[in-house]
């Protein structure tokens, strides 16, 4: 890695000596990167965004104009710790959004995976972690300590609870309100949001089999369909891996979520 010196940088633009940038990253007109910036090959950085704190972007991410990327976390806790904002490979970042460093409270650091595509106005709070090949539509909002999963697709003006988790496949309508765990697979609408059925057409865009399809339709109709309570749809659903060989990977991470899903909190019904 190189620093400020890289022949992609605008004249404009204010790169701190101690930054280390890949000779190949490209920045635009009077963007600002702070000294604990580090930022992979072939990343461009575009027009007026401040990319500051102890924050790491890896290679091939596309960052639009007026972004705002590592700052503080907005929390009244927070006390100056070297806590970060650690974001992976080929993310491509839209107008206005922003995303902060991780708190002490939880483990210090906000996490992006790989291939997302987030639009503008997006803002990730401190100590999220967001997983692979996900979409956010414009203005979706994540309050602190949410957890994304792989290829979950957020539509616009959603706005998630602060330690919400969403599972992989999931997906909301625009404008829903999350204030329960979401499970994966599930597609979901409203203010507080309630289930709608399963993001059948997006996996079989995915390439899902008709097999670990109709094992979906099962793990739907058992949590939302036959009036079972929670347990009770646990149970029916561990059944389904021996129905749906196929589909055991798909059933384990259901019954996994469910497990895990804070019982205060609950799931969307």
């Amino acid at each position: 890695m190189t620093q400020a010196a890289a022949s992609g940088i605008h004249a404009t633009a204010l790169v701190d000596p101690l930054a280390q940038l890949d000779s190949s990253v490209a920045v635009g007109p009077y963007t600002v990167i702070g000294p604990h910036v580090r930022i992979g090959s072939r990343t461009t950085i575009g027009a007026h965004c401040v990319i500051e704190g102890h924050t790491t972007l890896g290679s091939d991410n596309q960052i639009f104009q007026f972004n705002s990327l590592g700052a503080i976390p907005q929390d009244k806790k927070y006390a100056g710790e070297p806590c970060e904002l650690v974001i992976g490979d080929r993310n491509t970042i839209r107008e206005f959004c922003t995303f902060n460093i991780g708190s002490p409270g939880d483990e210090g650091v906000t996490r992006v995976g790989n291939d997302n595509w987030i639009m503008a106005y997006v803002h990730v709070a401190h100590d999220c972690v967001v997983g692979n090949n996900t979409i956010f539509a414009n203005n979706t909002t994540l309050g602190g300590h949410v957890h994304i999963g792989d290829w979950v697709i957020l539509g616009g003006f959603t706005g998630v609870h602060q330690f919400v988790k969403l599972g992989a496949h999931s997906f909301t309508a625009i404008s829903s309100v999350l204030v329960a765990d979401l499970p994966p697979f599930v597609m979901c609408q409203g203010q507080p949001a309630v289930a709608r059925s399963m993001n059948f057409e997006g996996l079989r865009r995915r390439g899902f089999s008709a097999e670990r399809i109709a094992a979906v339709k099962a793990m739907h109709k058992a949590l939302y369909r036959d009036g079972l309570t929670l347990d009770r749809a646990k149970a029916r659903i561990a059944e389904l891996d021996e129905k749906y060989p196929e589909a055991k990977p798909d059933v384990q991470m259901m019954l996994s979520f469910l497990e895990q899903s804070s019982p205060q909190r609950g799931i969307v019904r």
